[in-house]
């Protein structure tokens, strides 16, 4: 397969020759966020998450924009999976809303919230699209953030009744489940630097919190196994880490600095999470960081082999590569934890709305990467999208720019699995416009458009493109 990549302009054009062809059983469908699209944030017994309070002081969210109605999807749902029906989706990963289950992250749980998520997946099955339910997508309950939150162990044990409960009523027909969504998210920009709810600026904290979350993987993971749950996956947010030269040029050679930069950001982004899962250790970069920042006293004996839990899938989110370098005698402004002499630059490459480059060669190497080092379980691309500044006209969005980008990454995936990953599935992100954190309403994501005044809902061009992908199963030039 011969892959030419133009980069001028405001995206690349990717041209293949000939037809690509994915596997009999590929899975191909699209995923949201309880919080970004359900809105209903005061009905039914729901109770108040840390996104409600981050997004209501000033400040926090670009525009002062909040969930409270979001897309309205919990109102909508059924005209929403009409809607995937149409566009031939196989799958759909949505998230369940924990204080939906629980207003204060335990005790009673409320039959009202669980009883959306019953039609949600009843809904999809009569639509033959198969629900993969993910139990944590960054909404936890504020109460338990009063108590301490994910720097609190006893959240995680929360975290495992929340999910045995919610397996309890849904685990007859929803065979997939996921844990965790992006646990380092929630944990170095929710405690580290405070980018994201809960709004916490400590690096200490940011490390435990990341522990904890795995701690809640482990045991959720206990609930749903001895609960008969099929498939399990933990899903992170990872990128190839490069150099700058590398980012066009894989083989390019790194000086003995800049090598070591890379791999330390590596275990750091990525390590820290599948090397607990997946080996029931820490790598060394972390352990270092870790002795630097409070040392490792909420890590007890038990802890890994509770976190080192059999999963089925590795599910990937893949925007855009890391690109650093080593800064040697330059003042540390450290980005996270364990980066205080690494200098993160911008690659080379055409951006979208959020500023993030376009680089689709970094999911083929991503996914090789994580095939090679953690060859026991399956991989599952669980989001991969683009933010651009769409615009309706005459009742249409012509997002060719999307669309673009949507086409590289496919033909990446391709790629990966022709060199021997076990890549699954693909679920674009995401399937509506919606809340996107502290951007608010200002950034699109959406194969279809949302109008925020009335809730229309208008498929994109990107939409209708991805339809035909999934019906021939593969792309044509």
């Amino acid at each position: 397969m011969t892959v030419t990549v133009t980069t001028r302009g405001t995206a690349p054009s990717y041209l293949t020759e000939g037809r690509v062809a994915f596997r009999d059983g590929f899975v191909w469908g699209a995923a949201t966020a309880s919080y970004q699209i359900e809105g209903a944030a005061k009905e039914d017994g729901r109770g108040r998450s840390i996104w409600d309070t981050f997004s209501s002081v000033p400040g926090k969210v670009a525009g002062g924009d909040t969930g409270e109605v979001a897309c309205d999807h919990y109102h909508r749902y059924a005209d929403d999976v009409r809607l995937m029906c149409d566009l031939g989706l196989q799958a759909y990963r949505f998230s369940v809303a924990w204080p939906r289950i629980q207003a204060d992250g335990s005790g009673p749980i409320n039959d009202l919230g669980l009883a959306f998520y019953d039609r949600l997946v009843d809904e999809l099955l009569e639509s033959d699209i198969t629900p993969y339910a993910t139990l944590y997508h960054w909404d936890l309950p504020q109460a338990l953030e009063d108590l301490g939150g994910w720097t609190a162990r006893d959240t995680a044990y929360r975290f495992a009744d929340y999910a045995q409960a919610v397996h309890a009523r849904l685990g007859d027909r929803v065979r997939s489940w996921t844990t965790l969504n992006e646990p380092w998210v929630a944990a170095f920009l929710g405690y580290g630097n405070g980018v994201h709810a809960p709004g916490r600026k400590d690096p200490a904290a940011a490390l435990h919190a990341a522990h904890h979350l795995l701690l809640g993987h482990g045991l959720s993971t206990q609930a749903l196994r001895s609960a008969g749950a099929e498939e399990i996956m933990l899903v992170i947010n990872s990128s190839p880490v490069l150099t700058p030269a590398q980012v066009h040029a894989p083989a390019a050679p790194a000086n003995e600095a800049d090598a070591a930069a890379v791999e330390r950001i590596h275990a750091l982004l990525t390590r820290q999470f599948l090397d607990p899962a997946l080996r029931g250790e820490y790598p060394p970069a972390v352990l270092e960081t870790l002795e630097r920042h409070g040392g490792l006293g909420h890590i007890r004996d038990g802890d890994l082999e509770i976190i080192n839990q059999p999963i089925e899938l590795v599910g990937l989110n893949y925007y855009n590569p890391s690109v650093v370098e080593a800064r040697l005698g330059e003042p540390a402004d450290a980005a996270w934890p364990g980066s205080e002499d690494i200098r993160f630059s911008p690659a080379d490459a055409p951006t979208t709305a959020m500023g993030w480059p376009i680089v689709p060669t970094g999911l083929s190497r991503l996914l090789l990467r994580l095939s090679h080092d953690y060859p026991e379980v399956g991989l599952f691309v669980t989001e991969n999208g683009a933010a651009f500044d769409d615009v309706v006209t005459d009742g249409k969005v012509h997002d060719t720019n999307r669309v673009s980008y949507l086409e590289g990454h496919l033909r990446a995936v391709h790629a990966a699995i022709e060199a021997g990953a076990d890549v699954r599935g693909y679920l674009a992100w995401s399937l509506l416009d919606n809340f996107e954190w502290a951007e608010g309403y200002s950034r699109r994501f959406g194969l279809v458009y949302v109008d925020y005044e009335n809730q229309a809902r208008i498929p994109k061009d990107s939409a209708l493109w991805y339809r035909d992908v999934i019906q021939r199963n593969g792309l044509t030039l």
